[in-house]
C-alpha cells in the first residue's frame, strides 16, 4: 500500500514505472476515457442527424469513419457511444468490487456463521453462468440503464468477492492484526485499518478485469438487442444495427468493434504491467 501511495504521489514516475505495454495500454485507455468525458465537443455532426450522408458510406473526407445504415456518420456515433460504454461498464465495475469487497471483509471480521452464508450464497451464484443469468435478468426486468448496471454488479460482484474474501482471510491471521485484536480494536478498525489497505493492490489489479468483462457484458447484450436501446447507443448497438453492411464491407459496422477491441486490449495492457513496475529510486520518491 505503501508503495501504491508513492507512485500516486508522482503521476510521471507512476507513468515511467510502468513497461513499455503498460504505458501503451495507459493511454489507449485515457483517451477512451477522455473521449467519453468530452467527446461530445469535438463530434463533427449531431448523434441523431438523419440522413447528412449517403447510407454505408465509405471512409472520406466529410465522414472519416463512414457511415452508418441511416447515413449518420460513424465517428460522432462511437464518440458519443463511448459514453454508455464506458460510463456503464465503470459505475458497474465500480459497484460490484465495492459490494464484494465489503462482503468479503465482513465475512472475514465477523463470525463463522457469516463467513458461512456469505460463502454459499457465493458459491450458488458463481455456478450459475454469467451470461446466462445476465440474459434472464434482462429479459424479465427490462433493459434500462440502471437495471443493465444492477445485472452486471449481480453478475460479477460473486467473482470480485471470492478474490476479496481469499486476501482478507489470510490477512486477518497474520501478526499485526491479532495484536489489534489484543488491543481491543473493534471488527471496524480491523477490516479498514488493517486488512483493506493490504489487499487495495490486488483489488484494484481485480477492478481492472472486472471492468473489461463489463464492458464485455454490456456489448454483448446490446448487440443482441437487450442492452441501450434507442435513441441512445453504446458500441454494441452500433455493430448490431449495422450488421446489413457487413457484406458490402462497410467501416459502420468495423469500427465500433474495433473501438471495443482497443479499449479491452488496452485497459488488459495496463493491469499485467501492474504487476512489473519498477520500484522508484530514491529522487524519485521525494519528488
Amino acid at each position: 500500500m505503501e508503495r501504491l501511495m508513492k507512485y500516486l504521489r508522482s503521476p510521471w514516475y507512476f507513468f515511467l514505472a510502468l513497461t513499455p505495454t503498460g504505458r501503451l495500454g495507459l493511454l489507449i485507455s485515457l483517451f477512451w476515457v477522455v473521449i467519453a468525458l468530452f467527446g461530445q465537443y469535438v463530434a463533427p455532426y449531431s448523434i441523431n442527424d438523419i440522413g447528412a450522408g449517403p447510407m454505408f458510406e465509405g471512409i472520406s473526407a466529410h465522414y472519416w469513419l463512414g457511415t452508418d445504415y441511416l447515413g449518420r456518420d460513424i465517428l460522432t456515433r462511437i464518440i458519443y457511444g463511448s459514453r454508455y460504454s464506458i460510463g456503464l461498464a465503470l459505475t458497474a465495475a465500480i459497484l460490484a468490487s465495492m459490494v464484494g469487497v465489503l462482503l468479503a471483509l465482513l465475512a472475514a471480521v465477523t463470525g463463522r456463521w457469516v463467513e458461512e452464508v456469505l460463502g454459499r450464497i457465493n458459491d450458488a451464484l458463481l455456478v450459475l453462468p454469467g451470461k446466462v443469468l445476465s440474459l434472464m435478468i434482462v429479459a424479465v426486468f427490462g433493459s434500462s440503464l440502471p437495471m443493465l448496471i444492477i445485472t452486471a454488479v449481480f453478475t460479477y460482484w460473486p467473482g470480485a468477492y471470492r478474490i476479496a474474501f481469499s486476501l482478507a482471510s489470510q490477512l486477518r491471521n497474520m501478526d499485526y492484526v491479532r495484536a489489534s485484536k489484543l488491543r481491543g480494536e473493534s471488527r471496524w478498525y480491523l477490516a479498514v485499518q488493517d486488512i483493506l489497505p493490504n489487499m487495495i493492490h490486488s483489488m484494484l489489479t481485480d477492478f481492472g478485469l472486472r471492468f473489461v468483462y463489463i464492458v464485455l457484458l454490456l456489448s454483448g447484450l446490446s448487440f443482441l438487442g437487450l442492452g441501450v436501446q434507442p435513441p441512445q447507443a453504446d458500441w454494441g448497438s452500433l455493430v448490431r444495427e449495422n450488421l446489413q453492411g457487413l457484406f458490402d464491407g462497410s467501416p459502420a459496422i468495423l469500427m465500433p468493434a474495433i473501438a471495443i477491441a482497443s479499449l479491452t486490449i488496452g485497459v488488459n495492457l495496463f493491469i499485467d504491467s501492474l504487476q512489473n513496475m519498477r520500484p522508484l529510486s530514491r529522487a524519485e520518491e521525494g519528488v
